[in-house]
């Protein structure tokens, strides 16, 4: 009898994961987004920073579900060196509380090492908002999955982040190439010089 249950919660997740989708396009106010249902992972999001004035703050607002997208979840940021890592950051998106809610959905979330998130990821956005003073930045992040490496509750590790810097007057482009690892070296250094361009 255990084995017979055993072999339809089996069933059911294997089931569960065949229904799941590769790509969901979405687009909001704040970003737009392909998110695979399979990963539980984006796989590609864009936003544009532009010099936003802060006028709240996060408090002890968390990450939320969506709808009709089966995305990750608290379970799998749970106890793990895993940060609910923004692509969209927060802090640009501070100037409403409408604006701040929408970078706290599951579909702005990368499992991201938590070194990685509060070190030089964080200090590379707060370049863009720097940028941003003088002019609007496009920008487009790209995660990379060279394995399968899922944490136990389901959801997959990117490999790495590809972040890619448009400025909108001057037509300038950068691109940045950080391993979902503790860094090893700035974000200056994590310029990509030989990165082809994609588009937006």
């Amino acid at each position: 009898m255990k084995n017979i249950f055993l072999l339809l919660a089996l069933s059911f997740s294997l089931s569960t994961q065949a229904q799941n989708r590769d790509s969901v396009y979405v687009k909001n106010k704040i970003f737009e987004v392909v998110y695979s249902e399979v990963l539980e992972q984006p796989k590609w999001l864009v936003y544009r920073s532009t010099n936003r004035q802060t006028k709240v703050n996060r408090g002890t607002m968390d990450f939320h579900t969506e709808r009709d997208i089966h995305t990750s979840d608290g379970q799998d940021y749970y106890n793990n060196p895993w940060d609910k890592g923004h692509l969209a950051p927060a802090a640009t998106f501070s100037d409403s509380m409408e604006n701040l809610y929408q970078t706290f959905s599951y579909l702005n979330s990368a499992l991201q090492q938590q070194d990685l998130n509060r070190g030089e990821w964080r200090l590379l956005e707060q370049q863009e908002r720097i940028w941003d003073d003088r002019e609007p930045l496009t920008i487009k992040i790209i995660l990379e999955f060279k394995s399968n490496t899922r944490v136990p509750a389901g959801a997959t590790i990117p490999t790495a982040f590809h972040k890619h810097i448009f400025w909108e007057i001057s037509k300038k482009k950068e691109c940045y190439y950080f391993l979902n690892a503790k860094p090893t070296k700035s974000w200056q250094q994590s310029k990509n010089l030989f990165c082809s361009f994609v588009k937006f």
